[in-house]
């Protein structure tokens, strides 16, 4: 059984790391209240990128955000593209991903592809199936808070709460993500028409 606080994390942080427009940014008081509920390990970096968006004016949040997750591959929010790049192969993961969705009844927003880790999160929120999603996908976790480590990015501290809230990396998925980092993604261009992935990198969509 899903522990109560879980849910609540896991809103928390898929709004924290989405584009911080007027409506996620107004439910800013609404996370400060949630997070003393919150285990420490995961509470405690939530309230970092919390505390940056509070005190940095909107238009400065979003510049940084698009910068970031928009324009660097290496940064993107898209679960898939650690473990399948620009293949075939994600095609058929994304399938995957959506099959999840609708099988737990809920539906994605509009643009929203579903491997977008605030729409994990969201479903994780309602749903085993998306802590499942997440597990599988603790590679990609793993990665990208490397890179917005290496970017010196506060986002980094949204990442790894939500790796906290999973079982601890195995041997095996380090040394995956330790041969990723190393290798890149792969790099085959064929196939993602239907997703639109041709021009997607990392951000809102």
């Amino acid at each position: 059984m899903t522990a109560l606080w879980r849910p609540i994390a896991a809103r928390a942080a898929s709004l924290l790391l989405r584009y911080p427009d007027e409506e996620v940014l107004a439910a800013l008081p609404v996370i400060g209240d949630a997070l003393p509920g919150l285990p420490g390990e995961v509470a405690e970096p939530l309230a970092v990128v919390a505390g940056h968006r509070d005190t940095t004016d909107a238009g400065s949040l979003r510049t940084e955000y698009v910068e970031l997750f928009d324009f660097r591959r290496r940064a993107s929010l898209h679960l898939t593209y650690y473990t399948c790049g620009d293949t075939r192969k994600r095609g058929e993961a994304l399938a995957d991903f959506a099959a999840t969705y609708r099988h737990a009844g809920l539906e994605l927003v509009d643009g929203e592809l579903p491997d977008y880790l605030p729409a994990v999160l969201d479903l994780a929120a309602e749903h085993d199936s998306g802590w499942q999603l997440l597990r599988d996908n603790r590679i990609g976790l793993d990665l990208l808070t490397a890179s917005l480590e290496k970017d010196g990015s506060v986002y980094r501290h949204a990442v790894d709460a939500v790796r906290a809230m999973l079982p601890s990396a195995s041997p095996r998925d380090l040394a995956a993500a330790a041969h990723l980092a190393r290798s890149g993604p792969p790099a085959e261009q064929v196939g993602l028409e239907p997703f639109g992935l041709s021009t997607i990198s990392g951000g809102r969509r």
